[in-house]
């Protein structure tokens, strides 16, 4: 059983950073996309960023430039690292894995994404 474990939200002020981190048992990232997803209250869950099995990523026009998404091969961790947050990014943020082995970057069509963490929240106030 694959399980994604997200972890380093926190209450932040605006333009601070925060580092999220997910580490996830029984798959390993360097043969899967991993990918970050957020859902504020009274929204849809919305795409932030994601990096291909080989390093490619792909962000969000809203943090682009601001998040940068990385990967640890050594500890099978994927971070995102947030900087110059906004009360906008305010949410829960949770990671998840493709379900297909080494998909093909950028993925045609979109990642297909099949284990989810449970979240870690994000506040940043204004």
């Amino acid at each position: 059983q694959v399980q994604p474990v997200e972890s380093g939200g926190g209450l932040v002020q605006a333009g601070e950073s925060l580092r999220l981190s997910c580490a996830a048992s029984g798959r390993t990232f360097s043969d899967y996309a991993v990918g970050w997803f957020r859902q504020a209250p009274g929204k849809e869950r919305e795409f932030v960023a994601a990096c291909g099995w080989s390093g490619g990523t792909s962000y969000s026009d809203s943090v682009k430039g601001r998040f940068i998404i990385s990967k640890d091969y050594a500890k099978n961790t994927v971070f995102l690292q947030m900087n110059s947050l906004k009360p906008e990014d305010t949410a829960a943020y949770y990671c998840a894995t493709d379900r297909v082995f080494r998909r093909p970057w950028p993925p045609e069509p979109e990642v297909e994404y099949d284990y989810w963490g449970q979240g870690t929240q994000v506040t940043v106030s204004s």
